[in-house]
């Protein structure tokens, strides 16, 4: 009986915005702006990476593909949000709820191991400065970002296949703003344990593994540093480090917020507002953390603007 009860969902509601009817147009305009100056970002850097030369070393190469990273993430999701918001159609279809979820866990879990390979060429080039385009070469700076799509690619595979076959009965309200996986979880009307197990299990190994990797680099790092006899010359060393300390803390600090917590301490609102945060907020952050205070992109912009005026005037 209880298999004749069960109907399939074909779609999904997201409930995301619905609490605030009023602010529809501001949420509009935020959204908008973020992910407009996310784009001119992250692509103006790739292309930046590209056309200067002297940016052509493996931290840029690393920062190149975060960046296409973060184009890609909040492509997936912020789209979605706009559509919702100008025409107030919150109705997702089950193929392409899924193939949010999918793309998204590509890009999140990807990330994940990226930062873990850019603390390690962080290590290599404070270690070994004489050798670091030996060390971190074409080939392997290549083999590291493609084992970091793989396994990001893997992980996706996982999670959406334990994800999208469990049963999913009449409810088919997501409170929140695009589909994923703790309230979509909560709707699902089938035994959700053995899928939760090897989610969490993975998911917990992913963010730990690639912690500890990043934790061992620096340990690494800040032993090399020590070594430095003046205290400018451990300062300027470790000032290397500091954009990338920062997207880390940003990236595990939202994940670690958002998955690694208890049931009991999880509020809706709360997951809404993280979640925003590290899909959103922190792909817009992420260009200006890596060039600010960095003087090689800000030379390769004045290279390439200066460039660009003398084309102008001839």
């Amino acid at each position: 009986m209880a298999r004749i009860n069960l109907t399939t969902v074909s779609e999904f509601i997201l409930m995301g915005f619905t609490d605030h009817p009023r602010l529809v147009r501001l949420l509009f305009l935020v959204f908008l702006s973020f992910y407009l100056v996310t784009l001119l970002g992250n692509v103006g850097l790739i292309i930046l990476i590209h056309l200067d030369v002297q940016l052509h070393t493996p931290m840029y190469f690393f920062l190149s593909h975060l960046s296409l990273l973060d184009a890609c993430y909040t492509s997936v999701i912020t789209p979605q949000i706009l559509a919702t918001l100008t025409t107030g159609q919150t109705v997702i279809s089950f193929g392409l709820c899924a193939a949010q979820f999918f793309f998204f866990t590509i890009c999140a879990g990807t990330e994940c191991f990226l930062l873990a390979v850019m603390a390690y060429d962080r290590y290599v080039a404070i270690s070994n400065p004489l050798l670091y385009t030996v060390a971190m070469n074409p080939r392997i700076c290549w083999r590291l970002v493609v084992g970091a799509y793989v396994c990001g690619v893997s992980g996706a595979i996982l999670r959406t296949t334990c994800t999208f076959t469990l049963s999913f009965c009449d409810n088919n309200q997501i409170n929140f703003f695009f589909c994923d996986l703790p309230p979509l979880l909560k709707l699902a009307c089938s035994d959700t344990t053995s899928s939760e197990i090897i989610i969490i299990f993975f998911g917990n190994l992913v963010i730990l593994a690639n912690a500890l990797v990043i934790l061992i680099s620096y340990l690494l790092i800040i032993r090399v540093i020590l070594r430095v006899k003046s205290s400018g010359g451990r300062a300027k060393t470790f000032s290397t480090c500091a954009s990338h300390l920062t997207a880390v803390a940003l990236f595990f600090g939202s994940l670690v917020f958002m998955y690694l917590r208890t049931g009991s301490s999880k509020s809706p609102e709360e997951d809404k507002a993280v979640s925003v945060f590290y899909t959103v907020v922190i792909p817009m952050l992420n260009p200006l953390i890596y060039s600010l205070r960095n003087k090689d992109v800000k030379a390769a912009f004045k290279k390439v603007t200066g460039r660009l005026q003398v084309s102008q005037k001839m």
